[in-house]
């Protein structure tokens, strides 16, 4: 009998959360129907305004957060008992006005990655409620948060996600040169800092394992390794549901084991995607003379100096349709879509049979 996941005050039937990924691949209708399905639904920030019909091409930063609040609500019309939560990069330059957005808009919880949210729980504050979840991918990290909100805050994570870098999609908190090297053991990560919360608070915070994590085989042996729960985002995209254009779907579809590799983000961070148009697009940039008008990232090369590519422009034209010129993120398993699902069948795959006795 697979056990449900408690995240803070919030439950789950099963440990599953539905990873975030940015620039409406995730939003509003996918995150209800995993939340409607058993699992935690989480919509992602980054450049949810786009392609929302509330951006009019000068009021970015209004109309993200209103966008946000907007698939929150249709989320919850599907699943209105459901845990929906939220993804939030550290890295957008509106980080703190998306976090209040997203408890305006009722978040149950809210996931952060792309950088350390240090200063995540005085944000939430006034809505103790709301499960606070870190995305880190070494005991060291995880360190750094629980001592500063202990500190700081008199509070600890209600769950921590530990990410692969080998094997997660999108991007990804290492050095390039450090991934796929063989060297990183994310189960061992995942065991040290369920011990270190352990040890140092005397509380069993859950720890979920997120990065390769694709079918029942998958679920199973992170459990088996210590893991509470899992966290699959690219095994979500050929569904029905997904929020991505049918042109993003097929590509995970027809893409191969070799076409997936990783790219150097704008955001100065690695990233994980579908690398057979790589050149094609920096010269949608080059071609257009696209200026950076949003300044969606705190950090951003193409911001800054021009070098590289406008990656929410990238990621929004991947989302519509545009597969030739857009960017398509994903993890290493992509490859192994062969058709379009549905979110309900996903998880009568993951946890049928244990939940029927």
């Amino acid at each position: 009998m697979t056990e449900p996941l408690k995240i803070g005050k919030h439950v789950v039937r099963y440990p599953l959360i539905q990873g975030g990924m940015g620039v409406r691949i995730s939003a509003g209708r996918l995150a209800g129907h995993v939340a409607k399905c058993g699992g935690v639904g989480l919509v992602a920030a980054a450049g949810i305004a786009l392609n929302s019909g509330l951006y009019n091409g000068k009021n970015f930063f209004q109309a993200e957060a209103e966008a946000f609040k907007a698939e929150l609500r249709k989320a919850y019309e599907i699943a209105p008992d459901g845990v929906i939560g939220v993804n939030v990069m550290v890295a957008l330059s509106d980080f703190e006005p998306l976090v209040k957005a997203a408890i305006e808009g009722g978040a149950k919880v809210i996931v952060c990655g792309a950088g350390l949210p240090m200063g995540l729980p005085e944000l939430t504050a006034s809505h103790p409620d709301v499960a606070l979840v870190p995305i880190v991918s070494s005991l060291r990290a995880a360190q750094l948060i629980a001592r500063k909100w202990r500190k700081s805050y008199q509070r600890l994570p209600d769950a921590v996600v530990v990410e692969d870098p080998d094997t997660a999609g999108g991007h990804l908190g290492e050095k390039m040169e450090n991934i796929g090297t063989g060297e990183y053991d994310q189960y061992a990560t995942v065991r040290e800092i369920k011990e270190f919360f352990r040890d140092e608070y005397g509380v069993a915070v859950p720890v979920i394992a997120a990065g390769g994590v694709w079918d029942r085989a998958d679920f199973e042996h992170a459990l088996a390794e210590g893991a509470d729960g899992v966290q699959m985002a690219s095994r979500f995209v050929c569904t029905v549901e997904c929020d991505a254009s049918d042109e993003f779907k097929q590509r995970y579809i027809e893409c191969a084991k070799e076409d997936i590799g990783l790219i150097m983000s704008p955001a100065g961070l690695p990233g994980r995607a579908i690398l057979n148009n790589q050149e094609k697009i920096r010269q949608y940039d080059l071609d257009k003379h696209t200026p950076c008008r949003m300044g969606c990232l705190k950090k951003c090369s193409y911001k800054e100096s021009g070098e590289r590519f406008c990656i929410v422009t990238a990621l929004d034209r991947a989302q519509r349709g545009d597969v030739e010129t857009g960017l398509v993120f994903c993890g290493t398993n992509a490859w192994k879509a062969d058709r379009i699902t549905t979110v309900q069948a996903i998880f009568d795959e993951l946890f049928g049979s244990a939940t029927e006795k």
